[in-house]
């Protein structure tokens, strides 16, 4: 299925949107990873996504080769690649490990970036109001109850 030019300015807009719920917190708290960086993974992911869904019609191939394409393929780089990304946003001082959670907002965030790519806005919409409740409502209540 061809993906207009229209959608795919919607579905990248969204993307960055979406990305911005969650950068915005993330800037907020002051993590490694703020608004920026996951506005650029969200809408990475869905470009790649989305270019991968549009390929087949840039290409001058044979449309049984065309059907042979897989965009499950581009998710699955889109995944190790951005779990490289998260990787970078975590380090240990002394015998704590700081950044594994804006490491985890920056790989669910991708997926929201995907999930949009393809068009899939309930998963994308649900995806980040569920990681920003994460990050901020049980970010505060985790505090009032840490032992720290």
């Amino acid at each position: 299925m061809y993906i207009n030019d229209w959608t795919a300015l919607l579905r990248i807009v969204g993307a960055a949107l979406m990305g911005a719920i969650v950068g915005y917190e993330r800037e907020k708290e002051d993590k490694p990873a703020g608004l920026r960086t996951i506005m650029l993974v969200t809408t990475g992911a869905a470009m790649a996504m989305l270019m991968a869904q549009r390929l087949p019609t840039f290409l001058t191939i044979e449309p049984e080769v065309a059907l042979s394409m897989n965009p499950t393929r581009v998710l699955a780089a889109l995944i190790q690649g951005v779990g490289f990304l998260g990787a970078g946003t975590i380090f240990m001082h002394r015998s704590t490990v700081y950044g594994l959670t804006t490491a985890a907002a920056v790989w669910a965030m991708a997926m929201v970036g995907t999930a949009v790519g393809v068009g899939d806005w309930t998963l994308a919409i649900t995806g980040t109001g569920v990681v920003f409740f994460i990050l901020r409502i049980l970010g505060r209540l985790m505090g009032r109850f840490s032992s720290k």
